[in-house]
């Protein structure tokens, strides 16, 4: 990697400049020059050039240099979130690329620093790769390269199971929580108290069969023991992060352990910028608009900035671009904010003409979006943003499949299953919702988990393959229940084959 040359130094500084007035809040920012192999080595690695060694990074290194290799593709920018922020900038780019590249790292940078979703994220991730890499290489010293790398292949297959919430929860157990309630109250509970839950007190005796009715108590006691029996099972409750959930029960060797543990912590990283994408492409890009139209650019850079620009934005046929889609919500909420286009009385006009002209001039857009880049995530970002006028304008559009012909083809102009299609793609990115429900399934050490159905069946080539892995690591039978065809089902597989068998009742949460 080299050192920055002189003008990149200056000219580092005169866009941080223009950063800073616009009010961008970034953390310090470390810019290397590298050539394009160094770039998509280090791509490869998600950014981390320390990172463990395994197969899968080398063939994304091989996919990256041909592709741009046959000029396919191009990587302009790599920014690591961490503190301080490092970020790449590629021999041989021009002037202009350059200085569009550092407005749009300092996007990145200021969401990094200022999301919230970002705020558990480690900023030393760096210093951690690096410790990680040295494990996996000690355990494959002791106990061989295959071994090690056909198991960081079973915990790839399954890193995405894992609760995207559980870093914004409190992570206590129900005893703690009943003592501190207890202590709370200045006093311990008596043993006799509750023994019939939710029996009523009277000091009238001969009213005790009516305020305390036998099928009452009885429906009581039930919900006691089912209560009770919840709290026996492991999990006592669903779990949705499976990882966790194995690291911490399956029969895992030490050194299985420490390899799973890497992969979960690395998942739990990585998360926040999948979470993100369209917010945070989107502000990279507003900002690095922002930057060279309104400050940056010269006369006569005018027409590569545009080149370079409308290629960054450009939408090719059946795919969304996140920084396309991300910036022009900014923009539209830029300027409905600052017309007064919201609220009780901007949703209740059905006047199209008032609408059109509606101006109140209250220049709230630029605190606004800078209130969204703060709080939303991408779900939430669309399902609040992405307006009805904003779709039409837009020109968006759903696309299925034509079964006769095999292409793709219109199927919608209309908004609601537009955006319907749009938060089903974002929703867990996707991908089904799989909980843990009992690590001792009919008391025989099977591990059971429970598919949260949303109409969408499961591919059953993805199930199998993830059912054989999650075996491999439990060493025992594991099941998943599921719907297919709109009939609950249970799919197992026991070491040898999978099974499929029908169930009473659909796995619900």
């Amino acid at each position: 990697m080299a050192i920055l040359p002189r003008y990149l130094h200056e000219l580092q500084a005169e866009i941080l400049g223009y950063a800073e007035e616009y009010g961008l809040d970034c953390f310090t920012t470390i810019f290397e020059l590298i050539d394009y192999q160094q770039m998509c080595e280090i791509a490869a690695y998600g950014g981390f050039p320390v990172r463990y060694p395994h197969w899968r990074f080398g063939m994304e290194y091989d996919k990256l240099l041909k592709s741009q290799t046959y000029g396919l593709s191009k990587i302009y920018e790599l920014v690591i979130n961490t503190d301080p922020c490092y970020a790449y900038l590629l021999e041989g780019n021009s002037t202009v690329d350059q200085k569009l590249v550092m407005s749009h790292v300092y996007g990145h940078c200021d969401f990094f620093k200022n999301n919230h979703f970002f705020s558990h994220t480690d900023r030393k991730m760096i210093d951690g790769m690096a410790n990680h890499a040295v494990r996996v290489r000690r355990c494959m010293d002791r106990h061989g390269v295959d071994a090690v790398e056909k198991f960081v292949d079973v915990c790839h297959s399954i890193d995405n199971l894992i609760d995207p919430w559980l870093p914004f929860r409190e992570m206590e157990s129900p005893r703690s929580r009943r003592a501190e309630e207890e202590e709370s109250e200045g006093k311990p509970k008596a043993k006799d108290e509750g023994e019939e839950v939710g029996r009523l007190r009277s000091d009238q005796g001969y009213l005790d069969a009516y305020i305390n009715p036998p099928e009452f108590l009885e429906e009581q006691k039930r919900r006691k023991a089912e209560a009770a029996a919840r709290e026996k099972r492991i999990p006592p409750r669903p779990d949705r992060d499976v990882l966790g959930f194995l690291l911490h029960h399956a029969p895992l060797e030490a050194w299985e352990a420490d390899v799973l543990s890497i992969i979960r912590e690395e998942a739990y990283y990585f998360l926040p910028q999948r979470q993100t994408k369209i917010m945070n492409e989107g502000w990279a890009t507003y900002w690095h608009s922002k930057i060279m139209t309104q400050r940056a650019l010269k006369d006569d850079e005018i027409i590569d900035y545009a080149d370079a620009a409308s290629g960054v934005t450009a939408m090719g046929p059946n795919q969304l671009n996140p920084y396309k889609l991300g910036v022009e919500l900014y923009h539209d909420i830029e300027e409905r904010w600052d017309k007064g286009q919201f609220g009780k009385e901007w949703s209740e006009c059905e006047n199209l003409a008032q609408k059109i002209a509606w101006d109140k001039q209250l220049g709230l857009g630029r605190s606004k979006i800078f209130e969204v880049r703060r709080l939303y995530n991408d779900v939430t970002f669309v399902d609040e943003f992405f307006t009805e006028e904003f779709c039409h304008r837009q020109n968006f559009f759903a696309f299925a499949q034509n079964r006769r012909t095999g292409k793709l083809e219109i199927s919608s102009r209309e908004f609601a299953e537009i955006k319907s299609k749009m938060l089903q793609q974002l929703t867990n990115f996707g991908q089904p919702f799989i909980y843990v429900i009992d690590a001792n399934h009919q008391n025989r050490g099977e591990l059971l988990l429970g598919h949260r159905h949303d109409g969408t069946d499961l591919k059953m080539g993805y199930a199998r393959d993830t059912l054989r892995n999650l075996e491999r690591i439990w060493r025992r039978p594991v099941a998943l229940l599921t719907v297919i065809d709109d009939k609950p089902r249970r799919i197992r597989f026991d070491g040898s084959e999978i099974s499929i068998s029908e169930e009473p009742e659909a796995f619900r949460i």
